[in-house]
């Protein structure tokens, strides 16, 4: 199961890429923001963020203006290792290498098709592990306070 969710800029590009991830057979539960409403990005970021971290959903898609201030929201969530991409390379090293729970996008920023092209390079990356572990475990660290740089 994939949470999706996105501020009123970006209902229009959650519409595309809900209609994209049916088209690729995946279940989503939708947290985002309906056309005509007025939503600020933190309250889909924690909404998201939190079914993830809970394991209701296994991963995320987040989508505001620039996709910035989404991504930052869904970081101050434990657990969360979101990423803000705005093509596809960066979005499946961010699997590969950091373990990334959810992506974030902008709508202002990506057009309807390179968005569906990051999300399927994302959704179709592996975690390594490996030698990536070590500095993922890091940022868990970082977050309970117990990281030393």
């Amino acid at each position: 199961m994939l949470a999706i969710g996105c501020d009123h800029a970006a209902v229009d590009l959650k519409n595309e890429l809900l209609a994209h991830l049916a088209s690729r057979q995946m279940e989503c539960f939708d947290f985002g923001a309906r056309e005509g409403e007025k939503v600020d990005y933190p309250v889909p970021a924690c909404r998201v963020a939190t079914a993830v971290v809970e394991g209701k959903c296994e991963r995320g898609v987040l989508l505001c203006g620039t996709g910035v201030g989404i991504s930052i929201a869904a970081n101050k969530v434990r657990g969360i290792r979101a990423c803000c991409c705005s093509e596809p390379f960066s979005a499946k090293l961010s699997k590969q290498h950091n373990d990334s729970n959810i992506l974030c996008m902008g709508a202002r920023v990506v057009g309807t098709e390179l968005a569906k092209m990051i999300l399927d390079a994302w959704l179709d990356a592996e975690y390594e592990g490996g030698r990536h572990a070590d500095r993922v475990a890091m940022l868990a660290a970082m977050e309970v306070g117990t990281f030393r740089c």
